[in-house]
């Protein structure tokens, strides 16, 4: 994918011009979309690392890959899910999201909506009592 590509919103010839999205902006989007569903950790915690090995450089698109293909864009998230959450629910839950958010706020349609999940994420409350555990043992 090339950085400086633009995403056309539609084919047609408007009077005014055209608009164009970067797939930054699709990236950005598509993570605060993910970030929304219960059971994903806040965005401070989201994917962390992930961006990393994935070469990105800018914060804002944390753990999000948007591919723009011929027929189509595909988009994978990469998230932590909180522990005790139904992983195939709460990832359902994301890729619905996603894809309405971006539906409704581009008009872009979407080919796929991948989730990859790479870590659970305990809450405090279980590491605090954990920690009590551990001191009165």
């Amino acid at each position: 994918m090339k950085e400086n590509h633009a995403i056309p919103m539609s084919e047609e010839k408007e009077e005014l011009g055209k608009v164009e999205i970067s797939p930054e902006v699709i990236e950005v989007i598509a993570g605060l979309a993910a970030t929304e569903i219960d059971g994903v950790t806040t965005r401070g915690n989201f994917a962390a690392g992930v961006v990393e090995k994935l070469g990105r450089k800018s914060n804002h698109g944390k753990g999000v890959k948007v591919d723009l293909h011929e027929d189509g864009i595909n988009v994978d998230v990469f998230v932590l899910i909180n522990y005790g959450v139904s992983i195939p629910e709460v990832c359902k839950k994301i890729q619905e999201n996603i894809y309405q958010t971006l539906k409704n706020m581009t008009a872009i349609q979407l080919n796929e909506v991948n989730v990859h999940v790479v870590g659970v994420q305990l809450e405090q409350k279980l590491d605090q009592e954990q920690g009590k555990k551990d001191q009165g043992a």
